[in-house]
Protein backbone atom coordinates (compact mmCIF):
# COMPACT_ATOMS: atom_id res chain seq x y z
CA UNK A 1 0.00 0.00 0.00
CA UNK A 2 1.21 3.61 -1.35
CA UNK A 3 1.69 6.20 1.66
CA UNK A 4 1.52 10.07 -0.50
CA UNK A 5 2.80 13.12 1.64
CA UNK A 6 1.68 16.38 0.96
CA UNK A 7 4.95 17.28 -0.70
CA UNK A 8 4.28 14.39 -3.15
CA UNK A 9 0.46 16.07 -4.19
CA UNK A 10 2.36 19.11 -4.75
CA UNK A 11 4.29 17.89 -6.57
CA UNK A 12 2.34 15.52 -9.03
CA UNK A 13 -0.95 17.15 -9.43
CA UNK A 14 -0.12 20.63 -11.57
CA UNK A 15 -3.38 23.06 -12.13
CA UNK A 16 -4.43 22.69 -15.43
CA UNK A 17 -4.28 18.58 -14.84
CA UNK A 18 -6.53 18.87 -11.97
CA UNK A 19 -8.97 20.88 -13.98
CA UNK A 20 -9.02 17.87 -16.78
CA UNK A 21 -9.65 15.67 -14.26
CA UNK A 22 -12.57 17.57 -12.64
CA UNK A 23 -14.00 17.83 -16.26
CA UNK A 24 -13.65 14.03 -16.51
CA UNK A 25 -15.80 13.55 -13.20
CA UNK A 26 -18.17 15.67 -14.07
CA UNK A 27 -19.02 13.91 -17.67
CA UNK A 28 -18.59 10.77 -15.00
CA UNK A 29 -21.33 12.20 -12.97
CA UNK A 30 -23.13 12.94 -15.95
CA UNK A 31 -22.83 9.59 -17.79
CA UNK A 32 -23.36 7.70 -14.57
CA UNK A 33 -20.19 5.54 -14.77
CA UNK A 34 -18.91 8.16 -12.06
CA UNK A 35 -20.82 8.01 -7.87
CA UNK A 36 -20.51 10.21 -5.73
CA UNK A 37 -21.39 10.16 -1.87
CA UNK A 38 -22.57 13.36 0.08
CA UNK A 39 -20.89 14.62 3.20
CA UNK A 40 -21.36 13.06 6.44
CA UNK A 41 -20.82 14.67 9.74
CA UNK A 42 -19.69 12.80 13.28
CA UNK A 43 -19.64 15.98 15.94
CA UNK A 44 -18.16 15.24 19.34
CA UNK A 45 -19.09 17.05 22.43
CA UNK A 46 -15.65 18.29 22.59
CA UNK A 47 -15.79 20.25 19.52
CA UNK A 48 -14.07 17.80 17.49
CA UNK A 49 -15.92 16.80 14.14
CA UNK A 50 -15.18 13.94 11.95
CA UNK A 51 -16.43 14.65 7.83
CA UNK A 52 -17.02 11.94 5.55
CA UNK A 53 -17.09 12.32 2.04
CA UNK A 54 -16.94 9.37 -0.61
CA UNK A 55 -16.86 8.53 -4.60
CA UNK A 56 -16.37 6.27 -7.45
CA UNK A 57 -14.56 6.96 -10.46
CA UNK A 58 -13.01 5.13 -13.15
CA UNK A 59 -10.76 2.14 -12.00
CA UNK A 60 -10.67 3.41 -7.92
CA UNK A 61 -13.23 4.29 -5.78
CA UNK A 62 -12.83 5.35 -2.18
CA UNK A 63 -13.34 8.43 0.55
CA UNK A 64 -11.72 11.17 2.33
CA UNK A 65 -11.74 12.12 5.81
CA UNK A 66 -10.54 14.69 7.85
CA UNK A 67 -10.97 15.87 11.22
CA UNK A 68 -11.87 19.76 12.42
CA UNK A 69 -11.31 21.29 15.60
CA UNK A 70 -11.40 25.37 15.55
CA UNK A 71 -8.89 25.40 18.22
CA UNK A 72 -6.66 22.63 17.01
CA UNK A 73 -6.98 22.77 12.90
CA UNK A 74 -7.95 20.47 10.57
CA UNK A 75 -6.43 16.94 9.70
CA UNK A 76 -7.08 15.78 6.12
CA UNK A 77 -6.41 12.02 4.16
CA UNK A 78 -7.89 9.78 1.62
CA UNK A 79 -8.03 6.42 1.17
CA UNK A 80 -8.21 5.19 -2.22
CA UNK A 81 -9.45 1.28 -3.71
CA UNK A 82 -9.21 -0.92 -6.71
CA UNK A 83 -12.99 -0.91 -8.10
CA UNK A 84 -12.44 -4.26 -9.90
CA UNK A 85 -11.00 -5.80 -6.11
CA UNK A 86 -12.11 -3.79 -3.14
CA UNK A 87 -8.16 -3.73 -2.60
CA UNK A 88 -6.85 -0.90 -0.73
CA UNK A 89 -4.38 1.10 -2.61
CA UNK A 90 -3.21 4.24 -1.20
CA UNK A 91 -3.34 6.37 1.52
CA UNK A 92 -2.68 10.45 0.49
CA UNK A 93 -2.46 13.48 2.76
CA UNK A 94 -5.02 15.63 1.43
CA UNK A 95 -4.58 19.00 2.66
CA UNK A 96 -3.16 19.97 -0.80
CA UNK A 97 -5.49 17.66 -2.66
CA UNK A 98 -8.73 19.03 -1.22
CA UNK A 99 -7.53 23.11 -2.15
CA UNK A 100 -6.64 22.06 -5.41
CA UNK A 101 -9.55 20.18 -6.61
CA UNK A 102 -11.65 22.84 -4.65
CA UNK A 103 -10.03 25.64 -7.16
CA UNK A 104 -10.11 23.12 -10.06
CA UNK A 105 -13.91 22.70 -10.08
CA UNK A 106 -14.48 26.40 -10.16
CA UNK A 107 -11.93 26.52 -13.27
CA UNK A 108 -14.13 24.36 -14.83
CA UNK A 109 -17.11 25.86 -14.06
CA UNK A 110 -15.32 29.31 -15.12
CA UNK A 111 -14.57 27.39 -18.54
CA UNK A 112 -17.69 26.63 -19.14
CA UNK A 113 -19.69 29.71 -17.81
CA UNK A 114 -17.44 32.89 -17.95
CA UNK A 115 -17.02 35.04 -21.48
CA UNK A 116 -14.34 34.48 -23.49
CA UNK A 117 -12.45 38.04 -22.90
CA UNK A 118 -12.66 38.14 -19.25
CA UNK A 119 -9.84 40.56 -18.04
CA UNK A 120 -10.52 41.76 -14.46
CA UNK A 121 -10.56 39.22 -11.13
CA UNK A 122 -12.20 40.23 -7.76
CA UNK A 123 -11.39 37.85 -4.95
CA UNK A 124 -13.18 38.06 -1.44
CA UNK A 125 -10.79 36.20 0.93
CA UNK A 126 -7.04 35.63 1.27
CA UNK A 127 -7.02 32.23 3.52
CA UNK A 128 -6.87 28.30 2.78
CA UNK A 129 -8.28 27.79 -0.83
CA UNK A 130 -8.11 32.26 -1.83
CA UNK A 131 -4.70 30.99 -4.10
CA UNK A 132 -5.85 27.83 -5.71
CA UNK A 133 -9.08 29.41 -6.72
CA UNK A 134 -7.56 32.03 -8.35
CA UNK A 135 -4.53 29.68 -9.84
CA UNK A 136 -7.86 27.92 -11.76
CA UNK A 137 -9.36 31.23 -13.06
CA UNK A 138 -6.03 31.83 -14.58
CA UNK A 139 -5.39 28.82 -16.21
CA UNK A 140 -8.69 29.11 -18.18
CA UNK A 141 -8.95 33.06 -18.91
CA UNK A 142 -6.59 35.65 -19.85
CA UNK A 143 -6.99 37.32 -16.91
CA UNK A 144 -4.92 40.77 -16.86
CA UNK A 145 -5.58 42.42 -13.05
CA UNK A 146 -6.68 41.09 -10.23
CA UNK A 147 -8.13 42.70 -6.92
CA UNK A 148 -8.33 41.14 -3.40
CA UNK A 149 -9.94 42.09 -0.60
CA UNK A 150 -9.79 40.37 2.99
CA UNK A 151 -10.93 41.47 6.04
CA UNK A 152 -7.10 41.21 7.72
CA UNK A 153 -5.28 44.00 5.92
CA UNK A 154 -1.71 41.69 6.67
CA UNK A 155 -3.34 39.39 5.11
CA UNK A 156 -4.85 40.54 1.95
CA UNK A 157 -1.62 42.08 0.86
CA UNK A 158 0.25 39.75 1.76
CA UNK A 159 -1.95 37.74 -0.89
CA UNK A 160 -1.62 40.01 -3.36
CA UNK A 161 1.89 40.09 -2.81
CA UNK A 162 2.33 36.56 -3.04
CA UNK A 163 -0.29 36.19 -6.24
CA UNK A 164 1.55 38.66 -7.86
CA UNK A 165 4.94 37.29 -7.58
CA UNK A 166 3.74 33.61 -8.43
CA UNK A 167 1.15 34.41 -11.34
CA UNK A 168 3.51 37.39 -12.62
CA UNK A 169 -0.51 39.14 -13.17
CA UNK A 170 -1.25 42.51 -11.39
CA UNK A 171 -2.35 42.10 -8.29
CA UNK A 172 -4.15 45.07 -6.03
CA UNK A 173 -4.88 44.58 -2.00
CA UNK A 174 -8.34 47.40 -2.16
CA UNK A 175 -9.73 48.58 0.76
CA UNK A 176 -13.34 47.15 0.61
CA UNK A 177 -15.20 44.30 -0.93
CA UNK A 178 -16.99 46.74 -2.88
CA UNK A 179 -13.60 47.76 -4.84
CA UNK A 180 -12.91 44.80 -5.09
CA UNK A 181 -16.09 43.38 -6.92
CA UNK A 182 -16.92 46.22 -8.46
CA UNK A 183 -15.46 45.99 -12.65
CA UNK A 184 -14.91 42.30 -11.97
CA UNK A 185 -15.45 39.90 -14.77
CA UNK A 186 -14.94 36.91 -12.75
CA UNK A 187 -15.60 37.32 -8.85
CA UNK A 188 -14.33 34.74 -6.60
CA UNK A 189 -15.63 34.45 -2.61
CA UNK A 190 -13.52 32.02 -0.48
CA UNK A 191 -14.20 32.66 2.96
CA UNK A 192 -15.53 31.47 6.06
CA UNK A 193 -18.12 34.28 6.58
CA UNK A 194 -21.74 33.39 7.86
CA UNK A 195 -23.30 36.48 6.18
CA UNK A 196 -23.10 37.92 2.31
CA UNK A 197 -19.77 39.64 1.92
CA UNK A 198 -20.81 41.38 -0.44
CA UNK A 199 -24.08 43.48 -2.49
CA UNK A 200 -25.46 42.52 -6.07
CA UNK A 201 -25.54 45.88 -7.00
CA UNK A 202 -21.48 45.87 -6.59
CA UNK A 203 -21.52 42.71 -9.72
CA UNK A 204 -21.45 44.34 -13.12
CA UNK A 205 -23.69 42.82 -16.11
CA UNK A 206 -21.95 39.57 -17.82
CA UNK A 207 -20.07 38.59 -14.40
CA UNK A 208 -19.15 34.86 -13.50
CA UNK A 209 -19.50 34.50 -9.73
CA UNK A 210 -17.33 31.14 -7.68
CA UNK A 211 -18.79 30.97 -4.54
CA UNK A 212 -16.49 28.69 -3.02
CA UNK A 213 -16.55 29.29 0.70
CA UNK A 214 -19.10 27.53 2.65
CA UNK A 215 -20.74 23.91 2.79
CA UNK A 216 -22.55 24.76 5.76
CA UNK A 217 -26.35 25.02 5.97
CA UNK A 218 -26.58 27.89 8.04
CA UNK A 219 -23.77 30.17 6.56
CA UNK A 220 -23.69 32.37 3.29
CA UNK A 221 -21.52 34.29 1.23
CA UNK A 222 -23.99 35.07 -1.49
CA UNK A 223 -26.91 38.00 -1.11
CA UNK A 224 -30.01 36.01 -1.97
CA UNK A 225 -30.64 39.75 -4.65
CA UNK A 226 -27.60 38.15 -6.95
CA UNK A 227 -29.26 34.64 -7.07
CA UNK A 228 -32.45 36.42 -8.51
CA UNK A 229 -30.37 38.56 -10.81
CA UNK A 230 -28.20 35.54 -12.38
CA UNK A 231 -29.46 33.62 -15.46
CA UNK A 232 -28.05 30.49 -14.64
CA UNK A 233 -26.40 28.91 -11.16
CA UNK A 234 -24.67 25.94 -11.25
CA UNK A 235 -23.72 23.80 -8.59
CA UNK A 236 -21.41 20.36 -8.43
CA UNK A 237 -24.38 18.41 -6.70
CA UNK A 238 -28.29 19.18 -6.00
CA UNK A 239 -28.59 16.67 -3.64
CA UNK A 240 -25.42 17.55 -1.57
CA UNK A 241 -26.24 21.53 -2.06
CA UNK A 242 -29.59 20.99 -0.51
CA UNK A 243 -28.02 19.36 1.99
CA UNK A 244 -25.06 21.94 2.51
CA UNK A 245 -25.43 25.19 0.39
CA UNK A 246 -26.22 27.58 2.69
CA UNK A 247 -25.86 30.50 -0.06
CA UNK A 248 -29.20 28.64 -1.76
CA UNK A 249 -30.59 27.08 1.74
CA UNK A 250 -30.78 31.06 3.31
CA UNK A 251 -31.25 33.12 0.20
CA UNK A 252 -33.83 31.44 -1.42
CA UNK A 253 -37.35 28.99 -0.89
CA UNK A 254 -38.05 25.67 -1.46
CA UNK A 255 -39.45 26.64 -4.81
CA UNK A 256 -36.04 27.54 -5.48
CA UNK A 257 -34.58 23.94 -6.00
CA UNK A 258 -37.53 23.59 -9.12
CA UNK A 259 -36.17 27.07 -10.71
CA UNK A 260 -35.11 25.89 -14.22
CA UNK A 261 -31.55 28.09 -13.48
CA UNK A 262 -30.31 25.74 -11.30
CA UNK A 263 -28.16 22.73 -12.69
CA UNK A 264 -26.02 20.50 -12.14
CA UNK A 265 -22.30 21.25 -13.31
CA UNK A 266 -22.32 17.81 -15.02
CA UNK A 267 -25.21 18.56 -17.10
CA UNK A 268 -23.26 21.69 -18.56
CA UNK A 269 -21.65 20.95 -22.28
CA UNK A 270 -19.71 23.42 -23.91
CA UNK A 271 -22.36 24.77 -25.83
CA UNK A 272 -24.41 25.00 -23.04
CA UNK A 273 -22.48 27.25 -20.92
CA UNK A 274 -21.73 29.52 -23.96
CA UNK A 275 -25.73 30.14 -24.03
CA UNK A 276 -24.95 32.18 -20.82
CA UNK A 277 -22.07 33.61 -21.33
CA UNK A 278 -23.10 37.01 -22.60
CA UNK A 279 -22.37 40.57 -21.76
CA UNK A 280 -25.75 41.04 -19.75
CA UNK A 281 -26.02 38.04 -18.07
CA UNK A 282 -24.67 37.42 -14.55
CA UNK A 283 -23.44 33.46 -13.50
CA UNK A 284 -22.71 31.60 -10.52
CA UNK A 285 -21.08 28.48 -9.50
CA UNK A 286 -21.94 27.43 -5.67
CA UNK A 287 -19.22 24.96 -4.81
CA UNK A 288 -19.33 22.29 -1.84
CA UNK A 289 -16.53 19.68 -2.99
CA UNK A 290 -17.57 16.24 -3.81
CA UNK A 291 -15.79 12.97 -2.72
CA UNK A 292 -15.62 12.01 -6.51
CA UNK A 293 -14.14 15.03 -6.98
CA UNK A 294 -11.26 13.67 -4.58
CA UNK A 295 -11.07 10.22 -5.86
CA UNK A 296 -10.48 11.75 -9.49
CA UNK A 297 -7.48 13.22 -8.30
CA UNK A 298 -6.17 10.11 -5.76
CA UNK A 299 -6.42 8.12 -8.75
CA UNK A 300 -4.38 9.96 -10.94
CA UNK A 301 -1.97 10.78 -8.44
CA UNK A 302 -1.75 6.86 -7.18
CA UNK A 303 -0.73 6.35 -11.15
CA UNK A 304 1.83 9.39 -11.32
CA UNK A 305 3.55 7.89 -7.95
CA UNK A 306 4.12 4.68 -8.84
CA UNK A 307 5.65 5.79 -12.45
CA UNK A 308 7.81 8.36 -10.38
CA UNK A 309 8.53 6.28 -8.10
CA UNK A 310 7.50 8.62 -4.95
CA UNK A 311 5.66 7.59 -2.40
CA UNK A 312 6.60 5.39 0.77
CA UNK A 313 5.36 1.63 0.85
CA UNK A 314 3.05 1.08 3.94
CA UNK A 315 2.85 -2.37 5.54
CA UNK A 316 -0.99 -1.87 6.01
CA UNK A 317 -3.68 -4.24 4.50
CA UNK A 318 -0.97 -6.56 2.95
CA UNK A 319 -1.98 -9.95 2.52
Amino acid sequence: MLFLSEADVAALLPMPKAIDLMREAFRGLADRTSQNQPRRRLILPAGSILHQLAGAHGKYFGAKLYSTHALHGAHFVVVLYDAETARPLAILEANHLGQIRTGAASGLATDLLARKDVRALGVIGSGFQAETQVEAVLAVRPIERIKVWSRTGENRHRFAEECSRRFGVPTAAVVSAEESVSGADVVITATSAGEPVFEAGWVKPGAHINAAGSNHPQRRELPAEILEAASLIAVDSLEQARLEAGDLLLGMGEEFWKDSRVVELSSLGESTGAIHARLDRITIFKSVGLGVEDIAAAGFLYEEALRAGKGQDLPLFQA
